[in-house]
């Protein structure tokens, strides 16, 4: 039996699952039968973030939400690195492990580039994309002017530069455990209402000790020293994967994966993919809208299921 501090008072209820296929104790929750939902997190938060929507759709779909390397309740390996690239591989192992196909990818923040990394190397498995403040780098001409436009803008990369230089930045990181809200709120988190002890206290588990936060430190980091590298699809896979039922959903109040240069990034690698946005949702919409999204979600994956 779970315990009560396990599923902070059972807002989190689902059996704790784990791959080693990574080289690491990676975490995941499996729910439900049917065909596989995978659900991608990003920074600095976990498989939390998506328990409403395994709720909504594990009736139906099987919902795999895995905690990335450094994150949730996955192992944080001191000897390892936190790139891009590593997270991609490892999920990629995940999958192999799992044996999972016929993928349909729900991805937030960095589980955006992870998600794209393994529709490039693997475009057999992947049925369809659904980005929820994801970006969906897949090789667009302008993903580079894009990238950057934002990063000169987003209070979240403009902090990440100063704190780098300053020589503080996996100092500040490396207590996640005090300042998580405050880092979330630079983010864009817009609902003040959630924050209840249980919340916090899902949202800080993961970040105990300085040693706990070198993958959210490592993942900031990666992105100010140009360390993530992208994976670069051909143009048949381009092509394959543009033809995949696809939907973004933004929230538009996100200060630090700004509308106005992802959604472009999202309409040039999916040309009849659906975009919705949400006026009052932030960075992290599944928890500022999750009634909404869960509906669009589940529409979405039922009518394509017909097609």
């Amino acid at each position: 039996m779970i315990s009560a501090q396990e599923t902070f008072n059972g807002t989190f209820p689902f059996k704790p699952n784990f791959s080693t296929a990574p080289g690491f104790n990676m975490h995941y929750v499996d729910e439900g039968i049917g065909p596989t939902v995978l659900c991608l997190h990003g920074e600095p938060t976990w498989g939390y973030l998506f328990r409403h929507l395994i709720n909504q759709l594990s009736d139906s779909y099987r919902v795999v939400v895995p905690d990335h390397m450094g994150f949730g309740k996955s192992q944080t390996p001191a000897d390892r690195t936190y790139w891009l690239q590593d997270h991609i591989h490892n999920l990629e192992q995940f999958i192999f492990d799992l044996g999972l196909k016929d993928i349909t990818l729900i991805i937030n923040d960095f589980g955006g580039p992870i998600g794209m990394g393994i529709a490039s190397r693997h475009p057999e498995l992947i049925t369809r994309i659904i980005s929820v403040n994801g970006p969906t780098p897949f090789g667009q001409p302008e993903l580079r002017t894009l990238i950057e436009a934002n990063f000169n803008t987003a209070p979240w990369f403009q902090w990440t530069v100063q704190a780098e230089k300053s020589g503080r930045l996996e100092a500040i990181l490396g207590d996640l455990h005090y300042n998580i809200l405050s880092t979330l709120k630079l983010n864009g988190f817009e609902r003040n209402d959630l924050i209840t002890d249980n919340w916090l206290a899902a949202y800080r588990s993961p970040f105990i000790h300085a040693e706990d936060c070198i993958g959210a430190s490592g993942w900031a980091k990666g992105m100010v020293a140009g360390m993530h590298i992208f994976e670069e699809p051909t143009e048949t896979v381009k092509s394959q994967i543009s033809k995949l039922p696809a939907m973004a959903i933004w929230g538009k109040a996100d200060r630090t994966l700004q509308p106005q240069y992802f959604l472009p990034l999202f309409k040039t690698a999916f040309p009849d993919g659906l975009i919705c946005e949400i006026e009052s949702a932030g960075h992290y919409s599944l928890e500022d809208s999750p009634e909404v999204i869960n509906l669009l979600i589940r529409q979405f994956l039922d009518l394509t299921s017909k097609i």
